[in-house]
């Protein structure tokens, strides 16, 4: 096999036992890697039903088999399970130099199993794995955990992903850091590691991934850097401002959602846009592994010294969500959320659902005691707040259940901006109706990054799409987005690469790479049948695809109040039955038994 070893990694915390498994390369044409076998493998061997903070609960820690290559971005990895936040699959993908890693030392993937009786971290080096105790790492804050292993270790090469305080305190939208600063953020991946009472996972590798016809290869991505170097978004945009370059974008096309999505303009966007980081507080740009885009910041600020971030869905979730323009609050929220391990997406959410709740009065002053009142722009909330629920103290505790079940506690769950109980990114649906059909039928809920279209409606990716437009074409677009970025995760790219690459691109990357003859189609085949395969698994554990596959109220029935989306709402259902339709299920969004033989995936019916 070339790319993929045809290995991984079994470890139950239960019992200590760690195995090697290992499988063929027809799965590995059928799943691709990553995002791919790692549905294959819940499907197969876990029931989903299960309790996702239950030791029966599994959690695989997948890179694809361009993890660690010269491809574009190649230093991506997934974390696969199912979600605590949304009782669904959840897939949470993060760069870094941790992906590369364990491509480096030999594997594939680890699937965790089981609990551990005491706190843990996992070393690995090459084909060496140990549980080690990690009692003494309990309670650390993630640059704390990462530094206590590597003069445990002492070596240079180890890179680290782990979980802060709100993984081991089960924060429902706890994230795992790697490298510091890197996320796989969404949808409480930390808090089903810390449920196993695994701290962190240490990685060391020393050898090659290995190339099918490597000259080819090396021409063809020099090929493909090229054209992102070339391209206006990947060779410009992000690498000049970072991913905050949106900020005005997005403002200035009425979709930015401010307090709470209650309009989609912030009239002081400017302040906290990527042109005000890169001038007031920048350092450096910091790409992960093998990429040349760089779109990561680094930055500088008195309060906290040198720090990662924030991206653009972090400074709008601790900015514009929360009514906020403080630029320098932001970027200390984002480390703090950073260090305790929080997803800052759902946190600002969760906080932009207390400030209304306060706003209309249902929150009342004697519910927060001495803490600070949610007050639109007010940023004593944001730093009291992300401690609190970090450590579920006071109504942090509360508040660590994320926005929907917050807001449900208080008899509105309607100021909850999720779907699925995920809240929803820096895109108001109102302004780009594609993307709102995406957000209503996302595997994981309220994700933008599955199913990017904002880049036709907004970016003009392939092409310019009117955001209002709700045709059948449109709908095909979202298709191919669902699809497509199924295979850059299972590839263990980056999605950003889409700014300049096409489908026909990823082919030669990885024919070239894998020694494979597939045709687009075939690699666009393997997407589809891993997007059915995790709605399969959502079927199984309970999803109701008439009661959950919708979008807040907010959207459907409140015209935009101003801006140049100014009176639209999103027409979901006039869209929603023809995306059922095309995707071939019923009409009330179940998968057919003809689709799943088409897929080859009717076992798991």
């Amino acid at each position: 096999m070339y790319g993929n070893w045809g290995k991984f990694l079994r470890v139950n915390l239960s019992t200590g036992e760690v195995k090697v498994e290992e499988y063929d390369e027809e799965l590995a044409k059928k799943w691709l890697g990553s995002r791919g076998l790692a549905i294959y493998f819940l499907l197969k061997e876990m029931d989903p039903k299960v309790d996702p903070l239950s030791p029966e609960n599994k959690l695989l820690i997948m890179p694809g088999p361009l993890s660690g290559t010269s491809a574009p971005t190649g230093g991506r990895y997934n974390i696969v399970t199912k979600s605590p936040q949304t009782g669904f699959i959840t897939m949470s993908n993060s760069g870094g130099y941790f992906g590369a890693e364990l491509k480096f030392a030999g594997w594939d993937g680890i699937v965790v199993e089981g609990k551990a009786d005491s706190p843990v971290y996992i070393y690995i080096n090459d084909d060496q794995v140990e549980i080690r105790d990690a009692s003494h790492l309990w309670g650390k804050l993630v640059s704390e955990t990462e530094e206590t292993i590597k003069k445990e270790i002492g070596s240079k090469k180890l890179h680290i992903t782990s979980i802060g305080p709100a993984g081991e305190n089960l924060v429902k939208f706890a994230a795992v850091i790697n490298d510091g600063h890197r996320a796989a953020g969404r949808a409480g991946v930390g808090a089903v590691m810390g449920s196993k009472n695994l701290k962190a996972i240490a990685v060391e590798g020393h050898k090659r991934v290995p190339i099918a016809d490597k000259q080819k290869f090396m021409l063809t991505v020099r090929e493909k850097i090229n054209k992102l170097k070339n391209d206006p978004v990947a060779g410009g945009g992000l690498p000049n401002y970072g991913t905050a370059v949106l900020v005005n974008i997005i403002n200035s096309n009425g979709l930015y959602p401010t307090r709470n999505f209650q309009t989609g303009v912030f009239e002081l966007a400017e302040e906290h846009s990527g042109e005000a980081m890169t001038a007031k507080y920048l350092i450096r740009n910091q790409p992960c592994y093998a990429c040349p885009i760089g779109c990561g910041r680094v930055n500088k600020l008195m309060t906290v010294g040198v720090t990662e971030g924030p991206e653009y869905e972090s400074i709008w979730a601790l900015g514009a969500d929360l009514g906020i323009n403080d630029l320098a609050s932001i970027i200390e929220a984002n480390h703090m959320c950073d260090e305790l391990g929080l997803d800052t997406i759902s946190t600002g959410g969760t906080l932009a659902a207390a400030m209304e709740l306060y706003e209309k009065g249902y929150l009342k002053d004697e519910d927060l005691g001495d803490a600070p009142p949610f007050r639109w722009g007010n940023t004593e909330v944001l730093h009291y707040y992300i401690e609190k629920i970090a450590y579920r103290k006071g109504i942090g505790d509360k508040l660590a259940e994320g926005s929907y079940r917050f807001a449900k506690m208080y008899g509105h769950p309607e100021f909850s901006m999720s779907v699925k109980k995920l809240e929803l990114p820096a895109y108001d649906p109102r302004g780009a109706e594609g993307h709102g059909l995406g957000y209503a039928t996302n595997n994981r809920g309220g994700c933008h990054i599955k199913n990017y279209m904002i880049s036709p409606e907004i970016l003009g990716y392939p092409y310019k799409m009117d955001p209002h437009d709700i045709s059948d074409d449109k709908i095909k677009m979202l298709l191919l987005f669902q699809d497509l970025t199924a295979i850059i995760d299972a590839a263990g790219l980056c999605v950003f690469t889409t700014f300049g690459l096409g489908p026909d691109d990823y082919r030669d990357m990885l024919n070239a790479a894998l020694g494979w003859d597939f045709s687009t189609e075939d690699y666009l085949k393997i997407g589809e049948r891993i997007w059915n395969a995790e709605r399969i698994f959502n079927l199984k554990a309970g999803l109701d695809p008439l009661k959950d596959d919708t979008l807040p109220k907010r959207f459907l029935e409140e015209p935009m109040p101003e801006g140049p989306n100014k009176g639209h709402t999103v027409r979901l259902k006039e869209m929603l039955p023809r995306f059922y339709k095309m995707r071939g299920w019923t009409e009330d969004g179940r998968v057919t038994e003809e689709k799943a033989r088409e897929l080859g995936i009717e076992e798991f019916l």
